[in-house]
């Protein structure tokens, strides 16, 4: 087993701050996978726990890449060390997003709350799925902010991969707004466009408040 330090984990070519909900953009997996997969083996190397939310059309191509890392899929799977789940069954039980259900299961994810094994999880997540839906991703945007609270009482490390092809600038800019570190152009970077949640929260209820008045008096 290869020891390490938390403070002293790397990705994206910079080292990674106390602040580790990231969001990273990129043009398709090919891309992403790129600065992933040497972040990914790491992991394997450093005997972390590989939490990986990938869409149910990615999955084979997704394992197959892990394989070209040099990773024993099968193995890991069996002891642990490596979870494939899909995407929509994570995120949309019974088609619903619920924000309170998610919290729950990412604090289930949790190194601080796992049996022991390992010391940290390193948690990728596909968010494509978000991309379908104009609801789902109104509420996910809510959700970025929320989770911050959970990730800062961990050392864990969590990847929001989205697709800068799947969404517009305006969910762009908001997922910025909810993540206090990004990977643009494949270079991790502190993020000077993240508000915390409380005040983050306040201004989107805000902002939801004034366009339902806006709808109220068109009708």
């Amino acid at each position: 087993m290869k020891e390490t330090n938390p403070d002293t984990m790397s990705f994206a070519g910079a080292s990674l701050s106390r602040h580790r909900h990231i969001c990273a953009f990129f043009n398709g997996s090919e891309d992403a996978f790129q600065v992933l997969g040497p972040f990914i083996r790491d992991g394997f190397l450093c005997d972390h726990r590989a939490i990986h939310l990938v869409g149910a059309d990615k999955c084979e191509a997704h394992i197959t890449r892990l394989r070209c890392e040099g990773i024993d899929t099968e193995a890991s799977q069996i002891s642990g060390q490596l979870e494939i789940r899909n995407t929509v069954d994570t995120y949309l039980k019974d088609g619903l997003f619920d924000q309170d259900r998610m919290v729950e299961e990412f604090s289930a994810l949790a190194s601080g709350n796992m049996n022991g094994n390992f010391p940290l999880s390193r948690i990728v997540c596909d968010m494509d799925w978000a991309a379908k839906n104009r609801e789902h991703l109104r509420d996910l945007i809510e959700f970025e902010s929320r989770i911050n609270d959970l990730w800062n009482q961990h050392d864990d490390v969590v990847i929001c991969v989205y697709d800068l092809t799947k969404f517009g600038g305006d969910t762009i800019m908001d997922i910025l707004r909810t993540h206090p570190a990004v990977v643009i152009s494949g270079v991790l970077r502190e993020n000077p466009f993240y508000i915390p949640p409380v005040q983050f929260l306040t201004e989107l209820r805000e902002r939801r408040f004034g366009k339902g008045e806006q709808w109220a008096a068109a009708e």
